[in-house]
């Protein structure tokens, strides 16, 4: 039976999770696939916290270095996260021609492009489901499930912290700023959160997404980003009257040879599957030009859900090695290099608009005015017969298909307006079949 040796770096959570499913699991997997996965070392810079798990003498020491070249070790699993010290590491295995297994999505958003040309020149290879979705299989679909395919669309549900949140904010009825402690204390958000709430680790999956399914390299600075520490209760509660519910919505969407690829709270049908994901579980819905409409759902984060993509990738890799085809798989085909990114004028959606206004005659004509004078047809306006008595009231409208440049530009205009007493608050809002 064959024998993959397994360096590990990085024993935080996902790290002990992998090192706990591999003393674990071997022999089962062994069974299955006809190779042994033999871990040989772990490298952390601190070896004495206790991680529940009960390591063999000598497998845990802090020099990552001294792991990559070890002859021990036939693969690197890199699990420290960040841009910096893990581009130096993965980069380093990857010279020496040994694999490398990833988890590290804001590396391979950041620098996949140099990583994978580093793989090429040294014919080896990155493995990284479990950058994007945490333990659903999204990227071997994509990559091989839905190889007969154009993908015309894909919307993604791809952080937990965001939609535990928002799923919150709904049920229990509070706003931002309670939910988002009482998410810290419970574990499901940082102690500095801005890199989930304000949508940077949903956008470096989405480059990761684009990049695959269209051959073209696209980063974090590709992606238009915006979090969801706007998103109120007041516009979960109004979402939820008109039949919707508002998710952190990454859309990455090709149209002719334009890309839309952004990141941004966006309101979804109650009915649809998206719709109905919710705490800190995760989806991707992909369009195929031949499958048509598919989902994939479950846990995008943790311990277990992360550790079990991770060796996923550990048994690929095997697998190939085994039967003498490495690089089974092209990881990032090139396509057509002539994609361009969609512009403002070229991205078109539906809105949701809700106006604080002065409670008098004539402002939703005047608002209507806008509107049309920006080329913005509007499908609907309500507001609640219980607001007509007060000073102030506000104005829902939902608008047919518009270029966000002309949103913008009407946006603009709404703000100045003297019967204006909030500023305009807009999301876009998605249409997805089931």
């Amino acid at each position: 039976m064959d024998t993959i040796r397994i360096g590990v770096i990085g024993f935080g959570t996902v790290g002990a999770g992998v090192v706990e499913t591999l003393l674990k699991n071997a022999s089962l997997m062994a069974q299955r696939t006809g190779v042994n996965l033999v871990l040989t070392k772990i490298a952390d810079l601190d070896t004495t916290s206790d991680r529940g798990i009960t390591l063999p003498p000598g497998l845990l020491d802090s020099d990552a270095m001294a792991l990559i070249h070890s002859p021990e070790v036939d693969v690197v699993v890199e699990l420290v996260g960040g841009t910096t010290i893990a581009r130096k590491f993965v980069s380093e295995a990857l010279k020496l021609g040994k694999p490398v297994v990833t988890a590290n999505k804001a590396l391979l958003a950041f620098c996949g492009e140099e990583l994978f040309r580093l793989a090429r020149e040294h014919n080896t290879e990155i493995y990284f489901e479990a950058s994007v979705g945490g333990g659903i299989p999204c990227i071997k679909a994509l990559r091989e499930g839905l190889v007969a395919n154009h993908v015309e669309a894909m919307y993604g549900i791809l952080n937990g912290t965001c939609n535990y949140i928002l799923s919150r904010m709904e049920n229990e009825k509070a706003d931002f700023s309670l939910v988002l402690e009482a998410a810290q204390k419970a574990g499901y958000a940082e102690a500095n959160p801005s890199t989930d709430v304000d949508g940077y680790d949903t956008a470096n999956k989405a480059a990761i997404l684009a990049s695959l399914v269209y051959g073209k390299w696209f980063t974090l600075d590709d992606v238009s980003v915006q979090g969801i520490r706007e998103v109120t209760l007041t516009d979960i509660e109004y979402a939820a009257q008109l039949g919707y519910r508002i998710k952190l919505l990454a859309t990455i969407r090709k149209t002719g040879d334009k890309i839309q690829l952004c990141v941004r709270p966006a309101l979804v049908s109650r009915e649809s599957l998206l719709g109905n994901v919710s705490s800190v579980f995760n989806a991707l819905w992909v369009k195929g030009d031949i499958v048509g409409a598919t989902m994939y759902y479950g846990r995008g984060a943790g311990r277990a859900a992360t550790a079990s993509a991770v060796v996923a990738d550990l048994v690929d890799l095997a697998l190939n090695r085994q039967r003498n085809c490495p690089r089974r798989v092209t990881p990032f085909p090139v396509y057509d290099q002539s994609l361009q990114l969609a512009t403002k004028d070229e991205i078109q959606s539906r809105f949701y608009v809700r106006c604080q206004v002065k409670n008098r005659a004539g402002v939703l004509a005047r608002l209507a005015g806008v509107f049309a004078g920006h080329g913005i047809s509007i499908a609907s306006v309500s507001q609640h017969e219980q607001d007509a008595r007060k000073d102030t009231v506000p104005m829902l409208l939902l608008t047919e298909k518009a270029s966000q440049s002309a949103m913008d530009g009407a946006l603009n205009e709404i703000r100045q307006d003297s019967d204006m007493t909030q500023p305009p608050v807009c999301f876009a809002v998605e249409e997805l079949e089931n």
